[in-house]
């Protein structure tokens, strides 16, 4: 078997070839599906483990931990009871764009499942973010995010009654949050506070979300501004790990 120096941009160092030489038979097992995977091409159906693992000389454990990675890596997806090749990541750029905006772009259809939509008390700390007085209203929107009926994301929106006064009535729940502030009550966007972080997804997400618990997910917190400087949202967004990824320019 040939291991070659960065195979493709974004290609492990030597592809994951540790300095001593000694490569796992789970993961020379791994490389071989990878190269298996470009031939069958995106939704392509993967044979069944016990022909891949005669086809490959290992133990069926030794494939199913290489098929475990390949899974949380993205590049193959559960379908019933067959294996299937994952299309590519979602690109999500981050910016100020909406999900709308960043899921079209890459001529996908972005979509949104209501979960919940509460007014409710605003506690002192996220009063502080919102720019209201603790005890004013503030509503809790959240929604399950989708990309060609494809379940991918959940997002929890905060932001202050007096803002969006009607919005459990005067919006919908499957459209642009983003798009509804600025069209409908001509709210521009200023700029933002953004942090990223990997974490897994409690019980009640992952049963959202639609993944397995063991899955990693990328979770962005959000502080937005309006464009006169004051607070406006303060949004939770959780992605699945194996279907995003996120890009930015640098100057």
């Amino acid at each position: 078997m040939e291991f070659l120096y960065g195979q493709h941009p974004g290609a492990p160092v030597r592809s994951g070839i540790p300095e001593h030489g000694r490569i796992p038979k789970y993961y020379a097992a791994k490389v071989e599906i990878a190269a298996l995977l470009e031939e069958l091409g995106e939704g392509g159906l993967l044979p069944a483990e016990r022909d891949l693992a005669l086809r490959f000389e290992v133990s069926r454990e030794t494939l199913r931990q290489a098929l475990r990675e390949l899974v949380l890596e993205g590049r193959l997806r559960r379908l019933g009871r067959g294996t299937v090749v994952a299309g590519p990541k979602l690109e999500q750029p981050l910016s100020l764009a909406s999900y709308t905006e960043g899921v079209r772009g890459q001529g996908r259809e972005p979509g949104r499942r209501l979960v919940q939509l509460d007014r409710f008390a605003c506690p002192d700390a996220l009063a502080a973010d919102l720019g209201v007085e603790a005890g004013d209203a503030a509503w809790h929107l959240e929604r399950v995010l989708l990309a060609d009926d494809e379940r991918v994301g959940l997002e929890s929106t905060y932001i202050a009654a007096a803002r969006v006064p009607d919005l459990d009535t005067d919006f919908e729940p499957d459209s642009s949050f983003y798009g509804y502030l600025r069209e409908r009550l001509g709210i521009g966007f200023g700029d933002a506070d953004e942090r990223l972080e990997t974490v897994l997804a409690t019980p009640r997400e992952a049963l959202l979300i639609g993944t397995p618990g063991a899955l990693p997910m990328i979770l962005i917190h959000r502080l937005s501004r309006d464009a006169a400087g004051r607070p406006l949202e303060r949004v939770r967004s959780l992605y699945r790990g194996d279907r995003f990824s996120f890009t930015t320019r640098l100057g």
